[in-house]
């Protein structure tokens, strides 16, 4: 099966002048080009996607990170757990994975 997303990463240089994220977490954009669908599929794909990476990222992406999540033509009828854990995966295969500390536990 196809999945819903790709997603890139990329160490964020130290020093480089822009203002470290509040909170010590990683950056995150999102994009999602005409292949998708029209306007309305390609902002639900967006959304989507912003939902899953505000579920997994906070406590298991490495936070010196800066990542872009790209949405495919399968986004928008990927079902959500599936879209966790194709992010899970993506995450996995970066190295960008960490296990959430104590701290980030509730």
């Amino acid at each position: 099966m196809t999945p819903g997303l790709v997603l890139q990463a990329r160490r964020r240089p130290t020093g480089s002048g822009a203002p470290a994220p509040a909170g010590d977490q990683p950056r995150v954009g999102f994009t999602a080009s005409r292949k998708v669908g029209g306007a309305v599929a390609r902002n639900r794909a967006r959304r989507r996607l912003r939902a899953a990476v505000a579920e997994v990222m906070p406590a298991h992406a490495a936070p010196e990170n800066d990542y872009v999540v790209i949405a495919r033509a399968a986004t928008v009828g990927r079902p959500y757990r599936a879209l966790i854990a194709d992010l899970e995966t993506a995450l996995r295969r970066l190295d960008s994975w960490r296990e959430p500390a104590a701290s980030d536990m509730p």
